[in-house]
């Protein structure tokens, strides 16, 4: 850590107070801190604020956003020195570098991060009682840094915590989006998107590095020509180039001194481009082309239901892939020159899912075009440098663009690719003599009416390592989705578990459980959570487990103000809590918890309340925008919402809300208040999940399919600590195989299914909007339905069932509590990390 920043003024340095009286302003008054304060950060914070004074903030009231920025300054301003010391060392040390090219970084709110990988919060909020305000008051004023939609971006930032930590040398690259995931309103229970300002009052954390700024080709054509060597070089030329511009953010270990960089895009138009119009007199051309360009990172996944959408993804994806290689590329070449024969040994690049696959034919093309290596050396490089990690079983989430596309747009990367695909071709034609159906099923293209490019075939031919992320998703992998590949090259393919990292989702989420812990344990398990399986020890200890209760109670108060304040409804603490957060997708089956919720209401309104354990259910999650059946389902939800929670006879057992605007700072309240975590989606369709780790972390018990890593979960914490129902992925597949799939039968065969059904169809949750659920009753009807929610209905019901009884024994339900958070321990970040360090990146 730094000194802090001192003064060679000797006046008396003006510093700010919140004053009681008025809770939102800070009112200054004349405070000078002494020169030898033992709390250094205190000081650094109140010279901070005098400086801004200084330069010529001189209201006499100040907002907390204020005091916001002025500490997120002071708190960078520590991290400036160690993270420059951290690329100095890494490049005298000659630490391997990886990349890590991700279209999602869901880093969330940053500041309560950086203070506890810095060792510095307890001084900070010191420092903040001479302002009368609170550490958590000041956090609030940072707004979510939602560069992710869910899962994905949210590993990519535990990833980045877990390196730091780890002492590995790791580079985010993403894209800066000017918009991130969209502000998600709720209007007559419809999903509104608004635009995600996360960059209105600027992010006080980045560093515009303007040394790093490279231009990225669009469009044009290309042209060859014969060098005096007699070599044939491609030029990419009538270009229109667009400027990457780079922002750095700090990415702190624990308490190690190392800080690693997210280093995020931003795209500019280049000044020549720019003057060019201007100067010929066409301002509206000119115009146009900067807003294209700017274009390019103003919102995240862009809607791409249309075909401009779909233009404007691609061009993110190949914006971040080659800014990034650019970058890369020169950082070597200011070290090594153009020598590339070491260049694999010290660098390896991970790509997260297939968004970022466009990089393989642009290392190529930079490696040929530019910096003149022979094919088969660049070739060398690239797949010695290039590992991939698949996040998806569901064929349509794959990567497909379409050739005439590519051409128009990237002219020289779809040569390369075709390039590529026929010296493949000729090694899958000799596994597989005279067999044009393997040929045609295994080509980077499909062709057809409308030739498509597959970028995750393209990411397997190239990469060295193609991972999933947990054992039955790479099992699956290799058995179906990959398998013509996985006979090819066995040896590319291996499984490294997700994780999620420890620091943010109990350290600094769970406060409370954390302190309890640490008690009991000491604070290793921060950095090492298999220090967790010592909990099981206290499982019989009655005084711990009353500790334990008392925290999980308090947790359920914070979320209990989170409830009312953002969905109008009064959750009771003394409720089960039963929680299903994450991307709204029908695979993931919020549609069965949905049912569910109208079972219970269903017996409330018969009587049938005896043995009825009251619930209060959450979900939450936000849908993409062109994807109509997920929004509807938000719709469906929100209306039975509201037939629960308006009814008296319902409210004393059952209260119902959906919370909008989901994101990083409101699981970081919902995971330690949350009694069950429902993990529910259709086995084999889910890759890993990392929710699922967080809830456990936090001491939730799961109710769940085997799926994802839920089936490493139950391993783990075993069947008597958790509730499992639902075919399982070999179940499912078998079903669909033979059309034995009616879900009718299971209709008829549930009496509460029957009843939920028949509720729905009677328009009771939709009185004044005749049929607009017809599209999810058919669904559930139909034979064709892949999510099978009919058929995992009743056993997801037994289950439920099964929850409620184990819950009436609040001793059993605290023990059970425990022994999840105990087993969590492999389901740490750092433990995922290990993996990819020594058996992909071998850093």
């Amino acid at each position: 850590m730094t000194a802090p920043v001192k003064t060679t003024t000797t006046k008396a340095k003006s510093t700010a107070k919140l004053t009681k009286a008025n809770k939102t302003k800070v009112t200054l008054v004349n405070d000078k801190p002494t020169e030898n304060s033992p709390c250094e950060p205190c000081d650094a914070f109140h010279l901070v604020m005098a400086r801004h004074i200084n330069n010529g903030l001189t209201r006499d009231e100040y907002e907390k956003q204020d005091l916001f920025q002025a500490l997120a300054t002071t708190v960078k301003e520590q991290m400036l020195a160690p993270w420059r010391q951290t690329r100095i060392d890494d490049v005298a040390q000659q630490r391997k570098q990886v990349a890590y090219l991700s279209l999602e970084f869901l880093m969330g709110r940053a500041l309560g991060n950086a203070l506890l990988n810095l060792d510095i919060e307890q001084t900070t909020r010191d420092a903040l009682k001479d302002y009368a305000v609170t550490l958590e008051e000041v956090e609030q004023q940072e707004h979510d840094a939602g560069l992710g939609n869910g899962g994905l971006g949210r590993l990519a930032a535990c990833f980045l915590d877990s390196c730091a930590s780890m002492n590995l040398a790791v580079t985010g690259y993403g894209i800066r989006y000017e918009y991130g995931m969209f502000a998600q309103k709720l209007v007559d229970g419809f999903q509104v998107e608004r635009p995600d300002g996360w960059l209105r009052e600027g992010n006080p954390w980045e560093v515009r590095a303007a040394q790093h700024n490279v231009k990225v080709p669009f469009f044009g054509r290309t042209s060859s020509y014969i060098d005096p060597n007699g070599r044939c070089n491609v030029t990419w030329v009538d270009r229109q180039d667009v400027l990457a511009v780079a922002f750095d953010m700090p990415v702190p270990g624990y308490q190690n001194g190392r800080i690693n960089t997210l280093r995020l895009w931003k795209a500019e138009a280049t000044d020549d481009f720019d003057l060019t119009e201007f100067n010929q007199g066409d301002y509206s051309e000119a115009v146009a082309r900067k807003n294209m360009a700017e274009q390019i990172t103003m919102v995240l996944y862009p809607n791409d239901a249309s075909e401009n959408g779909k233009e404007l993804r691609l061009r993110q994806q190949y914006f971040l892939s080659s800014a990034s290689l650019q970058d890369i590329l020169n950082t070597w070449v200011s070290l090594h020159g153009n020598d590339f024969s070491d260049f694999a040994t010290f660098n390896v690049m991970q790509l997260n899912d297939t968004h970022p696959a466009i990089a393989i034919p642009e290392l190529m093309r930079l490696l040929v075009d530019e910096y003149f290596l022979e094919w088969d050396d660049a070739w060398q490089v690239t797949t010695q440098t290039m590992a991939y990690t698949n996040h998806t079983l569901l064929p349509e989430a794959l990567e497909r663009w379409p050739v005439k596309m590519m051409q128009h747009m990237l002219p020289r990367i779809m040569e390369i690719i075709f390039e590529i695909n026929a010296r493949y071709l000729e090694v899958v034609a000799h596994q597989w003599p005279g067999d044009p159906v393997k040929l045609a099923d295994m080509s980077i293209i499909e062709e057809g009416d409308e030739p498509h490019v597959r970028m995750a075939y393209l990411a397997i031919v190239a990469s060295f390592s193609i991972n999933g992320v947990a054992g039955l998703h790479t099992q699956l992998l290799t058995s179906g989705l990959f398998s013509n590949f996985y006979q090819l090259w066995p040896e590319k393919f291996n499984n490294r578990t997700n994780g999620v990292t420890p620091r943010r989702w109990l350290a600094q989420c769970n406060p409370k459980l954390s302190a309890l812990i640490c008690k009991r344990l000491g604070d290793e398990w921060v950095t090492d959570l298999s220090h967790l399986n010592a909990l099981n020890a206290f499982t019989d200890d009655v005084a711990f487990i009353k500790e334990w209760a008392d925290v999980k109670q308090a947790n359920k108060v914070v979320l209990q103000q989170l409830i009312r304040t953002e969905c109008n409804v009064e959750f009771d603490p003394e409720m089960m809590f039963d929680v299903q957060v994450k991307r709204i997708h029908e695979y993931k089956r919020q549609l069965l918890n949905i049912l569910h919720v109208i079972h219970l209401y269903q017996q409330i309104r018969l009587g049938n309340t005896d043995n009825l354990v009251p619930r209060c259910v959450l979900i939450g999650g936000k849908a993409a925008p062109g994807y109509a059946m997920a929004k509807l389902l938000i719709k469906l939800a929100n209306n039975v919402a509201h037939m629960v929670n308006s009814d008296a006879v319902v409210s004393p057992y059952l209260r119902f809300a959906f919370l909008p605007n989901y994101n990083v700072s409101a699981m970081e309240k919902i995971c330690p208040a949350t009694d069950l975590s429902e993990q529910i989606s259709t086995a084999g369709k889910e890759a890993s999940g990392t929710g699922n780790m967080k809830f456990m972390m936090n001491g939730a018990l799961t109710i769940g399919t085997l799926d994802g890593a839920n089936v490493e979960m139950l391993e783990e914490v075993g069947h008597d600590n958790f509730f499992l129902f639902g075919l399982d992925a070999s179940e499912v597949t078998q079903l669909r195989q033979d059309d034995q799939y009616q879900p009718q039968s299971f209709i008829t065969a549930s009496s509460a299914l029957s009843g939920v059904m028949e509720l729905l169809e009677s328009g009771h949750f939709n009185l004044q909007e005749p049929d607009i659920f017809a599209s999810i009753i058919n669904s559930i009807k139909n034979p064709d339905d892949p999510w099978m929610t009919a058929a995992d209905f009743e056993s997801y019901r037994l289950a439920q069932v099964e929850a409620a009884n184990s819950y009436k024994d609040q001793l059993s339900w605290t023990q059970m509590s425990i022994r999840n958070t105990a087993a969590s321990g492999r389901f740490s970040s750092d433990m995922t990390i290990a993996g990819y360090r020594d058996e992909i990146w071998r850093a």
